[in-house]
């Protein structure tokens, strides 16, 4: 029999499902925990084929509401088995079909050698039509890497404001090219001993030249390439440093892999590991015209009406608002304040509310004001 706080988790879970807003989940990493009680005859499942129990665990999840830190519970093979959900994309999001789900045996959430497929199209980065240009090179390179010898486009820099499309482009790339991307967060890669943080670098490094062409996506660059002036801020990072430039340099060959970092700080970085960067890849915050453009395609996903609204009108009041503000903070919040209205139209009130609760400090500061 199950025990009760299983039953009652997994009801909750489910019952989550209901509310609005919730996105589908990108990525899901999962890692084995084991049963709730031991027994003489427990038997632990061993994954033989990982494309079969990501669809096996995407229908049995179907719905649930994934969120760091929970479990989820097999409840057919092995019942009750559980596995603690180390990392969801976006945070507690809904499994679905689409969901790329891993599982590691690494508490950090690192994948393992399973290929993460991306479903964002270029179309769905509105604007930054430098940066998609600019990107053309490294696409001709993931579709032919034998051609460039060692000329290669290994090392690309995205730097920009937060929220302006880094990520989204990088996964857009991968998915033109049709080939797995590894996105890791800086954080990741710090381990708790000295040593650790290099050896995972070097284990990130080794995954992706299994499936090359590849690319790895390290998002927040800046915690753990700081310019040695600012180091004293988060301790000691020189060995991290030191194995993610032996790889940048390519001292180990890694036919087929690409590596693209981003970061909001650029001027922050250590100049070391930024020269190894043979691109540099601005993004930029929305112009009218874009704002624009982003309010018009994200309501007609709205499970509301929305009538009455001069979009025009609110592009101009959130001029200095990143893609990610404008979706997070206003066309979301506009959303939900409907709904809880228990109204079936969302007006163009709703969104003025919305972007009068944004204040100056909401809005993206210059990199003199980073360390006031």
């Amino acid at each position: 029999m199950r025990p009760v706080s299983q039953r009652v988790n997994a009801k909750k879970t489910h019952e989550n499902n209901t509310e609005f807003g919730k996105s589908t989940s990108e990525l899901l990493i999962l890692k084995p925990e084991g049963y709730p009680l031991s027994g003489m005859m427990d038997e632990y499942p061993v994954i033989e084929n990982r494309d079969v129990f990501e669809f096996y665990a995407r229908e049995q999840w179907n719905g649930y509401v994934a969120r760091k830190g929970d479990y989820l519970f097999d409840r057919r093979m092995f019942p009750d088995f559980a596995y603690r959900i180390i990392d969801v994309e976006p945070a507690e999001s809904v499994i679905g079909s689409s969901t790329s789900i891993i599982v590691t045996e690494e508490e950090n959430g690192l994948p393992s050698s399973a290929e993460i497929k991306s479903s964002v199209k270029f179309e769905d980065v509105i604007g930054q039509e430098l940066a998609k240009q600019k990107c053309r090179l490294i696409e001709r390179f993931l579709e032919e890497p034998e051609r460039f010898g060692k000329w290669a486009p290994r090392n690309i820099l995205f730097f920009g404001p937060s929220g302006t499309g880094k990520t989204m482009l990088a996964k857009a790339l991968a998915n033109k090219t049709n080939v797995p991307i590894i996105p890791v967060k800086a954080t990741q890669l710090i381990g708790e001993y000295v040593g650790d943080g290099a050896r995972q670098i070097h284990q990130l490094y080794d995954r992706a030249e299994e499936m090359a062409p590849c690319i790895i996506f390290i998002d927040e660059l800046d915690a753990i390439a700081l310019d040695r002036k600012f180091q004293e801020l988060r301790g000691d990072v020189s060995e991290i440093v030191n194995a993610l430039l032996t790889e940048m340099d390519g001292i180990v060959e890694r036919d087929g892999v690409c590596t693209i970092c981003s970061t909001n700080r650029i001027y922050t970085l250590d100049s070391a590991i930024r020269s190894r960067f043979e691109e540099e890849i601005e993004f930029v915050l929305p112009g009218e015209e874009e704002i624009l453009r982003i309010f018009e395609s994200n309501v007609k996903t709205f499970p509301l009406q929305v009538e009455g609204c001069d979009f025009q009108a609110l592009a101009k009041k959130a001029n200095g608002l990143s893609g990610r503000d404008i979706v997070e903070k206003v066309l979301k919040t506009a959303l939900h304040q409907a709904i809880i209205e228990d109204r079936e139209i969302v007006t163009i009130k709703d969104f003025e509310n919305a972007l009068a609760k944004l204040s100056r400090k909401d809005l993206p500061e210059g990199p003199s004001e980073l360390y006031i």
